[in-house]
């Protein structure tokens, strides 16, 4: 059996699997404007139109890239909401609400420490 720690402790698995599962999360999420969106939907559903203005400066065919990828890779779903007109919505699967504790980090660090060299500027 695998063991899912949060660092590998076991002489007898494999670090190559462990490190390329670790590169395709790190690449996955380091990607331009990845954070962002899913920072967004932590917060709640949200549809396209509704994301490309709260996101500031992202275009809407990167959105859409990075929503699809998401959805590729099980971090967001699309909603077909059926009224009329119809409506679609994202959101978070368990997966991606999962990645919370990690944006959140990211957002104190930044937030820690970004403001200070805005204010060297």
């Amino acid at each position: 059996m695998t063991d899912h720690s949060d660092k590998p402790n076991d002489a007898n698995c494999d670090h190559r699997v462990e490190c390329s599962v670790f590169q395709r999360g790190s690449e996955l999420l380091g990607k331009r404007w990845t954070g962002v969106i899913i920072y967004m939907l932590l917060q709640k559903s949200y549809r396209f139109s509704e994301l490309l203005g709260a996101i500031n400066g992202i275009s809407d065919r990167l959105l859409t890239e990075r929503l699809r990828e998401l959805e590729e890779n099980g971090l967001v779903e699309r909603r077909v909401i059926a009224e009329s007109p119809v409506r679609v919505e994202y959101a978070l699967t368990e997966a991606g609400r999962d990645a919370h504790d990690i944006i959140s980090a990211t957002y104190r660090w930044a937030n820690r420490w970004f403001h200070l060299v805005s204010e060297r500027e």
